[in-house]
């Protein structure tokens, strides 16, 4: 099988290339490709071999490529938007692992959608922005959607019908229906501010936001955790993967995060998927899907950890939680709204611009004055248009976040 690794420098990418490692005789790396971490790149095209390798600036194309040459390593090198699309949609690629961070992954996952690819889906922002778009290039293209967020890999491993294991998460969707499921459970770990009062939240750093206490990840989604609009990101993914109505899919803490999410059917079954706080599990199912391969994860040890807790989520203390339930529920563009403005007041943060405590503010004054296509079914509509709602709510969050006071340290 060959894969290309969309996003291979990042945490989602180096984790894949990992598992990748381990099963030579079964996986093939076809392409890689990066933002600006080409010193991490090159490292991986020496270690990999891949057919391609694609960056962001020409300038780092040829520099890459006169690296790689006499490091005796053949790989082409492509560079900018086009190449991803190129890359994401090429006819000897069989399986694409969409994992570059944000917007900027929608063209690409849009075109192996189109193409009929296996895509393992780790970038949820080009879901969220084109929802239904997206599972109709899917369903018509013939490709194969399995998710890669461990709380979707968890709900599509609950939700094993037949249909499922023939056609991935577009027949899931469908079939969930006919398997009698209730509702699902997202679990949340809570991020580093679980326990921190609100008041403590306003003199919050970027560094202190992003040390996860269970996960490793990259700072714009380590943000998202302490937010917790990863959650509600991934309350509107779980809508469009699975069919489901925002008020069947509910968010519970879960400190421990061993708990990755929970189906619950109508004869009161509930089923979880459990395992430790790694990538790697979730990585290697879709990889192996519908077999099962190694993760080079550590078997879980349930009797060491003890108790699984569960509590419901602090919604005045985290209010971008409910921002995202409010979009998922509105429809149209709302959601690629919520995510431009998001991505918007991250980088703003990230760069000590803005204040932690300021981010759903940004968020929620974008959506008070979004209107455009929220009234027009998701489904009429173009990508450009998708593309404009993204381009005019990161127009409204930066002005939003020039009109905030006060230098943030």
């Amino acid at each position: 099988m060959r894969v290309a690794v969309m996003g291979s420098t990042g945490s989602i990418g180096v984790s894949t290339l990992d598992v990748l490692s381990r099963h030579p005789e079964r996986f093939q790396v076809f392409a890689l490709t990066a933002h600006r971490n080409v010193a991490r790149l090159r490292e991986q095209c020496v270690a990999h071999r891949p057919v391609f390798a694609v960056v962001a600036a020409e300038a780092d194309a040829a520099k890459l490529a006169l690296e790689l040459r006499a490091a005796g390593v053949d790989t082409k090198i492509l560079w900018g938007a086009a190449a991803l699309v190129q890359i994401a949609g090429h006819a000897e690629v069989d399986t694409v692992m969409a994992a570059i961070v944000g917007a900027a992954g929608l063209q690409s996952t849009l075109e192996a959608a189109r193409a009929g690819k296996r895509i393992l889906l780790a970038n949820k922002e080009a879901l969220v922005m084109s929802g239904p778009l997206f599972m109709q290039a899917a369903r018509a293209g013939g490709a194969k959607l399995i998710p890669v967020d461990s709380e979707h890999n968890a709900i599509f491993q609950c939700m094993s019908g037949p249909g499922s294991l023939e056609n991935g998460a577009v027949a899931a969707r469908a079939d969930q229906a006919r398997q009698g499921v209730n509702r699902v459970l997202l679990t949340a770990s809570g991020g580093p501010f679980l326990r921190v009062g609100r008041e403590a939240l306003q003199g919050v750093t970027p560094d202190q936001a992003c040390a996860h206490p269970r996960w490793v990840m990259g700072r714009k989604i380590s943000v998202d955790s302490a937010t917790l609009m990863n959650k509600g990101l991934e309350l509107i993914e779980a809508c469009l993967l699975f069919n489901l109505p925002a008020a069947k899919v509910e968010v519970v803490v879960h400190p421990q995060s061993i708990v990755h999410s929970l189906v619950e059917y109508c004869d009161g079954s509930m089923l979880a998927q459990l395992g430790n706080p790694d990538m790697r599990t979730p990585i290697a199912h879709a990889l192996g899907w519908p077999d099962r391969i190694g993760s080079g994860v550590e078997s879980l040890d349930i009797v060491k950890v003890g108790r699984l807790e569960f509590e419901p989520p602090d919604l005045e203390r985290f209010p971008c939680l409910q921002l995202a339930r409010n979009a998922a529920e509105a429809g149209g563009t709302a959601p690629a709204v919520l995510n431009a403005a998001n991505e918007v007041a991250v980088e703003a943060f990230l760069a000590r611009r803005l204040a932690f405590v300021e981010i759903p503010r940004i968020i929620g004054a974008v959506l008070a004055e979004h209107s455009v296509g929220s009234a027009q079914p998701l489904e009429d509509m173009s990508l450009e248009d998708i593309v404009a709602a993204d381009e005019w709510a990161r127009r409204r969050a930066e002005a939003q976040v020039a009109l905030a006071t006060g230098a943030y340290a």
